[in-house]
């Protein structure tokens, strides 16, 4: 893959508080990155460097290969946003603030049109396309920022939150388009509060904290990573003669709970011992009536790197 945007040991301070320190990542063309951290994390400093609308101390950001300063206007051509806060004009209709947006982008003529009506069908606006913005509801206007910010086709998309309090079925549409996107070529950098949407839609994921990365990976290497345990939970219907000691004995077993009709048992995941322990349960004459395997989550992942929750 080849990288859009990289970044070097970039550095932001405002006054003698340093918001980013020293952090470097690449974004490569076609992914969809996404950048979490807890409030406070520098995540919106690094976005509006990334923007183009703030400056930075020191480091290097380059754009196809070139140092951000010598290109700034090529990148921001190609370059689409969808920040956290709506840009839309509320009194214009829905057609005109993609044309208006569009148009910054030196579009003109029959080319406007078709990408005002190509944006809007693509966010299922286009039935909607002559109605003032002020009638929409919050999701259909998360949906027309969208619209706005890729009717020139950007190269690369950065969006801010763009699902934050919206019904579910704007955010499925969103999430969805997200994934037609990457899948038609473009590449783009996501922030969310919701960790299930970076199950859903990531190819890889950067975590910042207190101003640097943290960690970067894809969210099974992450996970892969930073836990080497998983749990068998196994629902049972008598266990008169169970006995959990026995359990021990079984190589990578580092802990059995039991609860009402419920058995959990944690074990090295990197050890094969699912026989074994089926095996100690029906020695026991114990029926089981159900069993699944649970492994780390994102969210488990974030916790254990950040000691904060995403919504923190």
């Amino acid at each position: 893959m080849s990288k859009i945007v990289s970044v070097n040991n970039l550095d932001k301070s405002y006054g003698e508080k340093q918001v980013v320190n020293e952090i470097s990542f690449d974004i490569e063309k076609g992914e969809v990155l996404c950048l979490l951290g807890p409030n406070g994390a520098g995540k919106s400093t690094t976005i509006n460097i990334l923007c183009g609308i703030l400056g930075f101390d020191a480091g290097e950001m380059k754009y196809n290969g070139t140092s951000i300063k010598y290109c700034l206007n090529d990148f921001k051509r190609h370059l689409g946003v969808v920040p956290q806060d709506l840009a839309i004009y509320e009194e214009l209709s829905a057609e005109q603030n993609v044309r208006f947006f569009a148009s910054l982008y030196g579009i003109k003529g029959r080319e406007l049109e078709a990408k005002v009506t190509n944006s809007l069908e693509f966010v299922g606006l286009g039935d909607r396309r002559k109605d003032k913005a002020k009638t929409f509801s919050g999701g259909m206007k998360r949906r027309l920022n969208i619209a706005c910010a890729i009717a020139h086709e950007p190269e690369l998309l950065i969006m801010d939150e763009p699902t934050v309090g919206i019904d579910p079925q704007s955010r499925n549409h969103i999430l969805n388009s997200i994934q037609k996107l990457s899948q038609q070529g473009m590449t783009i950098l996501y922030t969310t509060h919701y960790m299930e949407e970076v199950e859903e839609i990531s190819t890889r994921i950067l975590i910042m904290d207190s101003g640097t990365i943290i960690a970067e990976g894809t969210k099974d290497s992450l996970k892969e990573d930073i836990f080497d345990e998983r749990q068998f939970i196994l629902e049972i219907e008598k266990d008169e003669n169970l006995v959990l000691d026995e359990f021990y004995k079984i190589e990578g077993i580092k802990k059995v709970e039991k609860k009402e009709q419920q058995l959990t048992i944690t074990t090295l995941k990197n050890i094969e011992n699912l026989d074994k322990i089926i095996a100690v349960v029906i020695t026991s004459k114990t029926k089981i009536i159900n069993l699944f395997c649970r492994t780390a989550s994102l969210e488990n992942v974030f916790l254990r790197l950040t000691g904060k929750s995403l919504r923190d």
